[in-house]
């Protein structure tokens, strides 16, 4: 009679589970002492029940075969992580030296902008300095002029907002606008100068010493 192939499930029943368990337990046990002794190894095997109970075996010491995982298992971890850091250290090795370059090549492009080091440029790369510069100027001048249009016109908003709150006071309070009083107290001076410096005035002033009467009857002259 062949043998089935068995499943690699949980077994539902658990009488079916708990003899399974006994028997490869026991295989698994005479496995261990076998490879002990046949190959001269140090094994140590551990098993707990599923209701808890400890099953083991120690071809020398179960503690000591502890430690001595525990240490092996400290020491791959030190490798690893010294192999790990050696790798990083590589890395931002090669960055550094990337970074170095880079920043080189900007310190170059950067004295050609300013017109130095232009000796040893061919006229290609000079004409894309040229090019680049005159781009860099169109760009600076479009954002000057858009900053003095934004201030513009932040400025006429604040004008705007004091004019009408100084007609709003002038309106709860009485009185004229400052900025109207200002504008008729400017044209007023304005007036007064143009009248003073007018040479073609109507008012004439005449001055005369003596009676009223030698003003109107003036002897004749002997000559």
């Amino acid at each position: 009679m062949v043998r089935g192939k068995t499943q690699m499930r949980r077994i539902e029943n658990a009488t079916s589970r708990q003899v399974t368990f006994s028997k490869r337990r026991n295989g698994l046990l005479k496995k261990a002492f076998e490879l002990s002794v046949l190959c001269d190894a140090e094994v140590a095997l551990i098993i707990f029940s599923p209701r808890g109970k400890l099953n083991e075996f120690a071809s020398s010491s179960m503690q000591a075969t502890i430690e001595r995982y525990r240490k092996h298992t400290k020491d791959n971890q030190t490798h690893n992580k010294s192999v790990e850091q050696t790798m990083q250290l590589q890395h931002l090795k090669q960055e550094a030296t990337v970074m170095m370059k880079k920043i080189e090549l900007l310190e170059i492009s950067k004295r050609k902008f300013l017109g130095e080091g232009l000796g040893s440029c061919s006229l290609e790369e000079l004409q894309q300095v040229e090019l680049q510069l005159e781009k860099s100027v169109t760009k600076i001048r479009a954002r000057k002029n858009q900053v003095f249009k934004d201030q513009i016109e932040l400025l006429k908003e604040k004008e705007k907002a004091l004019t009408s709150e100084n007609a709003r006071l002038s309106e709860k309070y009485g009185i004229k606008p400052m900025v109207q009083a200002s504008i008729n107290k400017n044209n007023q001076i304005k007036d007064l100068n143009n009248t003073e410096s007018n040479p073609s005035s109507d008012v004439e002033t005449e001055l005369f010493i003596g009676l009223p009467e030698t003003r109107l009857k003036r002897p004749p002259s002997n000559k």
